[in-house]
């Protein structure tokens, strides 16, 4: 049966919600634990390109992409395909059981493309969480030491050791102590907000990284430190882009020390800051992390994730150490391959890097019209309004909410995050049009200036 194209056009058939997803509300509150919560009120019937359906009818603008995951757009059709054809073969053998081909292409695909030129290794879990969950094991298994430093506005999930290294108390940790021991937190670079207090502190990494070195000397020890978790663009925290300098500083550190460095690079994978990973972009050789921890983007949409490092470090862990049921599941293991097709094929990091000059015009124009935008950053198709008081530079995230509302009601799927609650990300898929895309910012500056 054939699939009508999914128009690739903002339509608004009813009020949102709609009456179908109203129906769908009153069953959830019956069915659904409460603590699960959801940006929109309505409920999805189908999705591709630039847009999201949903089963009143009403066709709204992607600009989410399911929280970064949907990159190579939804119901891509390499994914799709791909897909098809492993479902109908097997769907599950268990890797740790009687292995298969999908599993070690996955990992010869990330060995090759993840930063460093060095021998690597791989292994594939189920999400973000279980990705950095399982390189603490690794790096606490390599170094031999316990110590794990986060940083200040990270985001890391939402297991019980997650939990530890995430910044942010609510809705992520509040209630649900105690958590895992022996995590440490260190001071970030947060180039607009450093900038307020300090010129100089706002623009130069190295400072900033010399205050974060200073807390993990003084508060920690490198002697007791088996690894630094960072993100090298910070998602949840508010899309902060550190100053130039700032990773490699904590690198150089890491490697003097015997510190194993992990970038998170949950979020920003796999095309969306413009280049393959984020690190690329730190300085001119890019940046190579001894840990690498991916998913969303790795798998078009289906649940995968995995973490790649170094040879040595990944192969520390004794035989069995690593694993898990549905780690690298066959099914996704296929849309994987699927999505690293369309990436390269599709060169879906210049059409990032399209995106990122698109966006940043549009939104400029916005902060030069507004002294509520306090500040617009990011990378690629991963970019942040920041929204204050205009006569304080305080965060304002009631402004931040209305305005996400208000999107949500006039067709237009954004999302908020920030420590502080008062930014709104914008995480389009490549595969939206340029018309969709301006006529959603067009609606953001519009929905700004009626509040």
């Amino acid at each position: 049966m054939s699939v009508p194209p999914l128009l690739q056009s903002r339509h608004l058939a009813t009020e949102i919600p709609g009456p179908g997803s109203v129906q769908l509300a009153r069953r959830r509150a019956t069915a659904v634990a409460r603590g699960v919560g959801s940006t929109l009120p309505v409920y999805a019937a189908r999705a591709g390109g630039g847009i999201v359906e949903d089963v009143d009818g009403n066709r709204l603008i992607d600009l989410g992409s399911g929280i970064a995951v949907t990159t190579v757009g939804n119901a891509a059709p390499r994914v799709v395909d791909a897909v098809q054809r492993q479902v109908a073969e097997f769907t599950h053998t268990c890797f740790m059981v009687t292995p298969y081909e999908g599993y070690v292409a996955v990992a010869e695909v990330l060995n090759r493309i993840t930063p460093g030129v060095f021998e690597k290794r791989s292994v594939l879990l189920n999400s973000g969480a279980e990705a950095l969950e399982n390189a603490v094991k690794i790096a606490r298994s390599y170094t031999r030491k316990t110590a794990i430093a986060a940083f200040d506005h990270g985001y890391h999930g939402r297991t019980n050791l997650t939990m530890a290294l995430t910044a942010k108390s609510m809705p992520y940790k509040s209630g649900f102590g105690p958590f895992a021991p022996d995590i440490y937190r260190a001071p970030a670079s947060y180039p607009y907000r450093d900038g307020l207090i300090d010129k100089d502190l706002g623009s130069d990494g190295q400072r900033a990284a010399d205050r974060a070195i200073g807390v993990l000397e003084n508060q920690i020890g490198a002697h007791n430190l088996a690894a630094l978790v960072i993100e090298p663009i910070q998602g949840e925290g508010g899309f902060i882009v550190p100053a130039p300098g700032f990773l490699s500083a904590l690198l150089n550190w890491c490697r003097d020390n015997d510190v194993v460095f992990i970038a998170d690079e949950v979020q920003t994978g796999f095309a969306r800051t413009g280049a393959m990973f984020a690190c690329d972009h730190e300085g001119p050789a890019g940046l190579a992390p001894d840990l690498i921890c991916t998913a969303k983007g790795i798998g078009g949409g289906l649940p995968l994730a995995a973490v790649t490092g170094r040879a040595d470090i990944m192969d520390a862990p004794h035989v069995s150490g690593l694993g898990g049921t549905f780690g690298g599941n066959p099914v996704a293991c296929a849309a994987a391959l699927g999505a690293f097709a369309a990436v390269e094929a599709d060169d879906l990091v210049g059409r990032a890097q399209e995106m990122e000059r698109l966006i940043f015009e549009r939104l400029g124009r916005l902060q030069a019209d507004d002294d509520r935008v306090g500040d617009v950053r990011g990378r690629g198709a991963m970019i942040a309004v920041e929204l204050v008081r205009p006569d304080t530079n305080e965060p304002d995230p009631a402004l931040t909410a209305a305005l996400a509302t208000a999107c949500h009601q006039a067709g237009v799927i954004v999302l908020t995050c920030g420590t502080f609650g008062n930014v709104v990300r914008l995480l389009p898929p490549l595969t939206i049009t340029d018309a969709l895309l301006s006529e959603g910012l067009d609606v953001l500056a519009a929905e700004l200036a009626k509040l």
